[in-house]
This record gives structure tokens, C-alpha cells and sequence, in this order.
């Protein structure tokens, strides 16, 4: 990376990139390593976690270009946070588990000035992982349903207010106060809503991909019964196959 950020002998690509132009990148490879998890693909997943390590590499490089630090600043930064959230394990403390993780994150929060148990959840986040996380931090502090029943009654509220709405911003707010209840349900159901929905998306995708090889003519010129049928069948099919 050096070399290729080398000013008069490097790639005049990589020479003009800085943080904010690499950022999208560094977070499209992050997809691509959870999409070879998600289709069992090894090998590919192990040519993603080489593409998002030069991610890493190209932002520590330009850090250290700009004297703020280095490769080796990462990997000792990383190294250090995970040994003070582990304690029991590398300092001997007689208590463990997931709650010292998060007692210990809050500590962190707390010295970097965070006033809210909501701090620090990055804005970055798809919006339904970044809703899971703003809820898991507000059931931490007793803010939640006492089981799923409380977000499911919650849904039929939001969709009657989506009813009610009068304006266009009314009902994108219902329809956001809405995904977000639906986030909540999944959580209460042990259910990460972002895999869900991705299982969804591709289900959806692989149907619709079998209706247009089932349909005998532009899918334009088909009814809504014929759609209905020929989803119905390439939805059994499917199901058939797996």
C-alpha cells in the first residue's frame, strides 16, 4: 500500500483516495463477507476477508501518511480493548461473561464522555441493525415490553396510524414507526431482523426469477390471477428443491 500511495512511483488512483472516498468501499467489502458466509462459499470468503483487510490496510496507511498512526496503532488498539473486556480471562477477575463485556463497554463510553447508553451506536449502520442495537441499549436499562406481545400489539397500532395518516411525511413517519416495531418483535423473538430481511429479499428474488422462466409470455402482459398462479408454482417448486 505504500507503494502504491507513492507520490512520484504509485498509482494515481490510489494516490488521490482519503478516508471519505474509501469509506463506501470498506463497508461494500463488509457486505461481501457476510454474503459468502451466508452462501456457505469458503473460498470466497476467504478472498472477502483479504479484500477487507486492505481496507483496513488503506486507511491505517493514509493515517500514518498524515502522521495520526499506523498498522501496528490498529492491531495494538484492538489487541488491548480485547483483553480489558475480558478480564476474567486475561487478569484473573473472578467474574465473567457477557454482562462484563457490556459493564466494561460502558465504562469505555462513559471516559470518552458519552452521557446517553445510546451514544456510540454509529449512524453508519443499515437502519435496521442500527434499530436492533438502539433498542438492545435501551432494554439494558429496563426500557422494554415485557415480552414480544407488547411490539406486537405495537404493530397493529403503527399500521391504524398508517390508516389514519393524512399527509405524505405523516405516513412515512408511521411507516418508520412501524419498521422499527417490527425490529423490536424480531428481537423479542430472538430474530435478527437485517438476516431476516435478506432471507426474505432472496426468497422473493429466487420466485420471481422462476415466474419469468415459467411465463409464457412478457411478464408486462400478465394478469394478476396469472402472476398470482405462477408464483404459487414457483413457489412449491422451490420448496420442492430444497
Amino acid at each position: 500500500m505504500a507503494r502504491l500511495r507513492d507520490r512520484q512511483h504509485g498509482c494515481e488512483w490510489d494516490n488521490v483516495q482519503t478516508f471519505e472516498t474509501i469509506a463506501p468501499y470498506t463497508i461494500e467489502e463488509a457486505y461481501e463477507v457476510a454474503d459468502a458466509i451466508q452462501r456457505g462459499d469458503m473460498a470466497e470468503l476467504k478472498d472477502e476477508l483479504g479484500d477487507l483487510l486492505l481496507q483496513v490496510v488503506f486507511h491505517s496507511r493514509m493515517a500514518e501518511e498524515a502522521g495520526l498512526f499506523d498498522l501496528g496503532d490498529v492491531a495494538t488498539a484492538i489487541s488491548d480493548k480485547m483483553e480489558r473486556r475480558h478480564p476474567h480471562i486475561f487478569h484473573g477477575a473472578a467474574d465473567g461473561g457477557h454482562h462484563l463485556w457490556e459493564q466494561v463497554k460502558a465504562e469505555e463510553r462513559s471516559a470518552k464522555g458519552h452521557d446517553s447508553v445510546l451514544d456510540g451506536v454509529t449512524l453508519a449502520l443499515p437502519a435496521l441493525k442500527r434499530a436492533e442495537k438502539i433498542q438492545n441499549r435501551a432494554a439494558r436499562e429496563g426500557f422494554d415490553w415485557a415480552d414480544a406481545r407488547g411490539p406486537r400489539d405495537k404493530i397493529d397500532e403503527e399500521l391504524a396510524e398508517i390508516d389514519a395518516a393524512e399527509t405524505q411525511a405523516e405516513r412515512e413517519a408511521e411507516i418508520g414507526d412501524l419498521l422499527f416495531s417490527v425490529v423490536n418483535l424480531a428481537r423479542h423473538h430472538r430474530i435478527d431482523a437485517e438476516a431476516a430481511l435478506t432471507g426474505a429479499t432472496r426468497r422473493f428474488e429466487a420466485r420471481y426469477r422462476l415466474v419469468e422462466q415459467m411465463a409464457d409470455r412478457p411478464l408486462r402482459d400478465l394478469s394478476l390471477d396469472d402472476y398470482e398462479e405462477l408464483w404459487r408454482r414457483a413457489k412449491k417448486q422451490l420448496a420442492a428443491a430444497e
